[in-house]
Parts: structure tokens; C-alpha cells; sequence
């Protein structure tokens, strides 16, 4: 459990929220600060034992299970309505936990496709041109994701020009057989230029731990200039990815290297 908490630490742990997403103050509940956003539906509480620990609790599983790198598991009791929380030891990192955990909040399954939903709402479906403006937003929401699940950084190369970045789909939007599946940022890796191309074109797949598998259609002067004539590895894979990674290298990749 938190202690009480000094005016300085209170300060702190408002500003820590505010800056990373969570404009909303809430009720306290005893030693706890509460936050929510209005950009995302994930409610934070936040809390410390004197000024070497910090505490943040979370509303959302989903987006605890995907925090390992930062902080670690805080043991109970916690907050009610909290499912999971993470201990950090000084306000950057609490900052740095809070910005990830608000990533993911607006991000991961399910959350896209209720903001599709309500930007598509009034539009009309009717004819060809109509429903290529639809998927237009569909497409540049995942591509929102898919920055703010990976930080904005190529996930093989560790690029950050988000300007470069391409949200690359594995399993492509028109096979896929419902929106759930086109908004799923599991469904997606963000990729430099040259690596979204050779991916899309199947001359590279992901293995499911990570590991970059080169298509024999490509020589070796081909990968040397690629850039894939060494081992690569897309981090930052969970399972939701390996749900679809066996469709792009079964249907997608080019494994023979004919054609």
C-alpha cells in the first residue's frame, strides 16, 4: 500500500500524468491519485513510499501484460478496480511507464476498431469511392497504432522518422475477413521503406521469434544492398503477431524464390 503522501511527491505524480496522457483527475482513494484520459480508456492510479519508489496501477490487463520492460511487478494489495500495477524507482521512469502504458491503451486490439467505428459512423458506404475513404481511415488509424505500439521506431532497424515508417500489414487488408482483423495492430509491423516493400512482395517473412528469413529470390548482391546479408530480428513481437505471421509465410513469402 502507498504511503501518505508529501505535497512535493503529489506534485510530481500530477505532473507525471498530465504530461503523458491522462488529463483527468480524479477522486482520490486514500493515498492513491487517480487519473483517466480523454484519449484513451485506461484508468491510472498512482502512488509512493517516501520518494525511492513510485507506483502506478492499471484498469486495463492488456496494457499490463505488455509493460514487462518497465518497472517491475507490484505486489498487492492494490487499488480496487485495479487488475495490475509496476513499481519504478524515480519520476523518469514513472514518466516513461505512464507514456508507454498510454501507447498501448489507444492501440492494442479492439481499441482501433471502437475508434473506427465512431469516425465511420456517418459516412456513407455506397459506392467505390465512398467505401475507399472509409478504408482510408481504417488504414491511417493502424498506422497510428502501430507508431504508438512501437514507439514510433522501425522494428527491425530502430529508425525514428515516423515520416519513413510504413504500418505494414501481415495479413493484407483485403484478405482479411472483418475489420477486427484489418485494425488489429497485432496484424501489423511498422517497417522502414525498403523492408515494408520486400515484406509486402514476400521476399522477407518473420519467423516467430523475431528472426528476419530472406527469400532465395533474393542474391546475395540484392541482400548486400538490402542491408539483409546479416542476422535481423523485428523486437517487440507478442503472441497476438504470432497469430498471423504463419499466414504471410505460408501465403505471402516467396519460399522457393520461383517467379
Amino acid at each position: 500500500m502507498t504511503t501518505a503522501l508529501s505535497p512535493i511527491i503529489v506534485s510530481r505524480l500530477e505532473k507525471a500524468a498530465t504530461d503523458n496522457g491522462f488529463d483527468q483527475e480524479l477522486e482520490r482513494e486514500g493515498h492513491w491519485l487517480v487519473f483517466a484520459s480523454t484519449h484513451c480508456p485506461l484508468r491510472v492510479w498512482l502512488g509512493a513510499f517516501g520518494d525511492a519508489l513510485f507506483l502506478a496501477a492499471f484498469s486495463q490487463q492488456n496494457v499490463a501484460r505488455a509493460l514487462g520492460e518497465y518497472g517491475t511487478p507490484m505486489a498487492a494489495p492494490m487499488p480496487k478496480g485495479a487488475v495490475a500495477g509496476r513499481t519504478v524507482p524515480d519520476v523518469p521512469a514513472l514518466h516513461r511507464l505512464l507514456r508507454r502504458a498510454f501507447q498501448l491503451s489507444k492501440a492494442l486490439p479492439n481499441e482501433l476498431l471502437h475508434t473506427f467505428a465512431k469516425q465511420v459512423a456517418a459516412l456513407p458506404k455506397t459506392t467505390e469511392a465512398e467505401r475507399l475513404v472509409v478504408q482510408r481511415v481504417g488504414q491511417n488509424l493502424f498506422r497510428e497504432g502501430l507508431l504508438d505500439l512501437w514507439e514510433g521506431r522501425c522494428a527491425v532497424t530502430g529508425l525514428a522518422v515516423p515520416a519513413l515508417l510504413r504500418a505494414s500489414h501481415i495479413k493484407p487488408w483485403a484478405d482479411c475477413e472483418a475489420d477486427a482483423e484489418r485494425l488489429d495492430v497485432y496484424n501489423g509491423i511498422l517497417l522502414a521503406p525498403h523492408l515494408d516493400a520486400a515484406f509486402d512482395r514476400g521476399f522477407i517473412t518473420v519467423a516467430d521469434d523475431g528472426a528476419i528469413v530472406v527469400s532465395h529470390a533474393l542474391d546475395a548482391e540484392a541482400c548486400t544492398t538490402l542491408g539483409l546479408d546479416r542476422p535481423l530480428r523485428a523486437r517487440g513481437l507478442a503472441d497476438g503477431h504470432r497469430t498471423y505471421l504463419p499466414w504471410h509465410r505460408d501465403r505471402i513469402f516467396n519460399r522457393n524464390g520461383a517467379g
